[in-house]
């Protein structure tokens, strides 16, 4: 706001004198024309000349001043900010030069006269702002490579830096695209010196092509288990062709999708399906960019865009590292396990261990095997095969398939948790509720609940309700209620259909369009063995149902969440026949097997795990990575020690500690801060108190340093007024910057000064009134000559 001036009087002794001079002469006047003979126009026009000019001259006698107030010089702070982000770079329209370039050389202190005239009277305090907030002498540091646009940062930091000193303002030189949130969560700016934004840049609206709201999604859809999802935006591609791309970490090409651009401004969404040949942790590289003519493939390098920075970003699927293992109980020998190895013999981070039971028990009979053996031949193998012990007890006659070693599972069902839990899902298959003690029921149901294991029940004679696992810990983790039993199904014709929530779950198709799917369905064999339940449980979804010709749909596949697990129930007993039907079907009930046992494993956690968080601040790019170490029984560890190997995107390796976590036992932190943007791969190695490697994890993320900066590269006036209002100053042009600089002394600041001058000596004031006074003399003298006056 400009400070408003004043008239006043210095020689206030002569008002009386020369108002009495001015009243005599006025008397005079009035006399003298009331002696006229007539009194008409001309007349009055000479009465008024001569009154003006007598009070002009007595103006003169008391000589006024024009004072007023303006900023003291030196007294007063001044704030200079320039932006030297990254989206400084950009290149309008019609430009030959880049907003950065615009402002380096409206900075240059060699051109710049307006910075000087600003010094005259102000204490200059000059600065640059990215991610943060520097002090600079004469901006040689622009750079524009910051990362990103911290204005409300910025500006909130010299406000409080300055808030008990005299600041007469910031002039905020950007573009006006803020990274740190600054359009939400601006303040009321009453405590904010006044701000003068200076934008760089046009208004209108540069050529482009970005890539925006990109994510990645896995599902355990055999065919197609991640799905790369990102926006392409394109202004002033009208008419035009585009080109998304998706390469792998080697460079290779994995999908290209070509886009026919219509209107100046669109919107394309587009998908890509992709299914890694290998586990762990793989990047992935999508870009845009205009095709141009006899192309085909996308042009690196689209001279007719503003910026090149927002077409190409690192994406990251993590794979799991595997191998997952699965615990199969079977109460007796059947197809199903032999259909199930079967088919995960083509997964090979899914390997399945069997535990199946060939006889209930044994009568007490002595047997005779090898010379000097006295116990069952069957049991060899198992341990507590003393001679007492096996002649007093019955026992089941168990078989263990595929095990890891001659120790696991020696004692059949696992008993403590250090042995259960090493498993992620179990799989109890025609298996009553009396093969297992309530102990090993209780610790399966913590492995589930507590250990975050998966569970899954297939149907068979001694399954659910008619294995009597009602009212039991096994029980209450089915999905299903085994209170009461409903009406039987035709054995004759079972079928099995998709529900709403089947079709949704992309593991429960085989198909990836409806179409082809309903006609799988349609050509599916029919089932003869069902375990029959009545409802399911709150919370639990139906993923598939069977029903007969003659009766309603009754629950086939349902699945739930159980605590930090989660478990399924199929009713079906004989999934194995469907493999019997040709050598199609026989793929597809693998492919079965193999999506559902891979849902089933998908989120069980490990001993070590290793998870990249966001940092507090959401502007910020700081990753916290944190370590959760467990033991064998998957109870906290704490006397360990972590260290994490961090791969950047330039190859180098940065090494560093994490240390344990406050409030919280078993978990590490360490703190990492990406310089470059890319992919980052990070190792923790967990080491116990003799430095013997116990375990390791990994995990990836990719960060894309200008993905803020450049999100939005239009100037972004509406922000800049609107924070120029709420501080009390106001939008100032780059062409103004010399005019603003002159007129900011008289502007509203802390701390003023008053100045008075004469009013003769403003310009041009002198001569205009003595010339007035004189011309309005001139003008009575000729009025009274031309009409004969006295």
């Amino acid at each position: 706001m400009i400070l408003p001036a004043n008239v006043t009087i210095s020689m206030t002794h002569w008002i009386w004198p020369a108002g009495a001079l001015t009243l005599a002469a006025a008397a005079l006047l009035v006399w003298t024309y009331r002696r006229s003979p007539r009194i008409g126009a001309a007349e009055r026009i000479a009465f008024v000349a001569k009154l003006l000019g007598v009070l002009i001259l007595a103006l003169c006698l008391i000589e006024p001043l024009w004072s007023g107030r303006r900023a003291e010089s030196g007294a007063n702070l001044f704030v200079v900010i320039a932006d030297n982000s990254a989206g400084m770079n950009v290149r309008d329209p019609g430009a030959d030069r880049s907003r950065g370039e615009i402002l380096r050389e409206a900075l240059d202190v060699t051109k710049a006269d307006w910075l000087a005239v600003l010094a005259d009277t102000f204490q200059l305090r000059k600065y640059v702002f990215d991610s943060r907030l520097r002090r600079t002498s004469d901006f040689s540091e622009l750079t524009f490579e910051g990362t990103a646009s911290a204005i409300g940062n910025a500006l909130q930091t010299i406000a409080e830096r300055y808030r008990d000193r005299p600041i007469a303002g910031v002039l905020l030189l950007t573009d006006g695209n803020a990274t740190d949130g600054v359009e939400s969560g601006w303040a009321s700016g009453s405590d904010m010196p006044p701000v003068y934004p200076v934008l760089i840049g046009t208004d209108r609206a540069p050529n482009d092509l970005s890539l925006s709201n990109i994510s990645v999604s896995q599902t355990a859809f055999e065919d197609a288990p991640v799905i790369v999802q990102a926006d392409v935006e394109a202004a002033g591609f009208g008419g035009r062709s585009v080109a998304v791309e998706l390469v792998d970490g080697s460079g290779a090409l994995v999908e290209r999708q070509q886009w026919n651009v219509a209107g100046r401004n669109e919107k394309q969404a587009f998908r890509f399906r992709l299914r890694p040949d290998r586990a762990g942790v793989l990047f992935y590289h999508i870009g845009v960019a205009e095709m141009t003519e006899g192309e085909s493939a996308a042009s690196p390098e689209t001279p007719s865009e503003a910026t090149l920075a927002n077409n190409a970003r690192t994406i990251v699927v993590d794979r799991g590292g595997g191998p997952y293992r699965i615990l199969y109980v079977s109460g007796r020998p059947n197809w199903e396990y032999k259909f199930l190895q079967r088919a995960l013999s083509e997964d090979e981070q899914v390997q399945m261990v069997g535990l199946i039971r060939v006889a209930r028990r044994e009568p007490k009979y002595d047997w005779r095997g090898r010379a000097g053996e006295r116990s069952n031949p069957l049991y060899r193998g198992f341990e507590n095969q003393d001679r007492e012990q096996t002649e007093q007890y019955d026992q089941p006659v168990l078989v263990r398939l595929n095990t890891r070693d001659a120790a696991e599972l020696q004692e059949g069902f696992p008993k403590t948790p250090e042995s259960l839990f090493g498993y992620h899902a179990v799989i109890l298959d025609d298996v009553e509720a009396a093969f297992f003690t309530h102990d090993q029921m209780d610790l399966l149901r913590r492995f589930v609940t507590e250990r975050g294991g998966g569970f899954l029940m297939l149907g068979g004679k001694d399954s659910f309700r008619q294995g009597n696992f009602d009212r039991t810990p096994i029980g209450s983790l089915l999905p299903v209620y085994l209170d009461r039993v409903p009406e039987g199904v035709s054995s004759s014709a079972i079928r099995l259909t998709l529900t709403r929530d089947g079709w949704l779950e992309p593991w429960a198709r085989l198909r990836d369009n409806e179409p082809d799917e309903q006609e799988r369905l349609a050509k599916m064999t029919d089932f003869r063995v069902l375990s029959r339940v009545a409802s399911t449980r709150v919370g639990a979804k139906t993923i598939a149902t069977v029903g007969g010709d003659d009766a309603e749909a009754l629950p086939a596949l349902v699945v739930q969440r159980m605590g930090n697990g989660r478990s399924a129930a199929l009713t079906v007993g004989d999934i194995w026949r469907w493999g019997l039907q040709d050598a199609e079907a026989r793929e597809d009930m693998n492919k079965f097997w193999r999506q559902t046992l891979r849902w089933l494993v998908a989120d069980v956690p490990e001993r070590i795990s290793l998870q990249v968080k966001d940092g507090v601040a959401p502007a910020t790019d700081v990753k916290p990575l944190q370590v959760r170490v467990r033991g064998e029984d998957f109870e906290p560890k704490y006397d360990v020690s972590v260290a994490i190997e961090v791969d950047q995107p330039q190859g180098q390796t940065l090494g560093q500690t994490a240390t344990p976590v406050a409030g919280e036992s078993g978990l590490f932190e360490s703190t990492y801060i990406p310089r470059l943007s890319g992919g980052y791969l990070a190792r923790a190695v967990v080491t116990d108190a003799n430095g013997t490697e116990i375990g390791h994890a990994e995990a990836g993320w990719a960060t894309d340093l200008e993905a803020r900066e450049f999100r939005s590269i239009k100037v972004n006036r509406p922000l800049m007024e609107q924070i120029a209002r709420r501080t009390g100053g106001r939008v100032v042009e780059l062409d103004e910057l010399p005019d603003f600089a002159r007129s900011l002394p008289n502007r509203k600041v802390p701390i003023t000064t008053v100045w008075v001058r004469p009013l003769w000596d403003l310009p041009g004031i002198l001569p205009v009134v003595f010339l007035l006074a004189l011309l309005c003399l001139l003008v009575e003298w000729t009025l009274r000559r031309w009409k004969g006056m006295p």
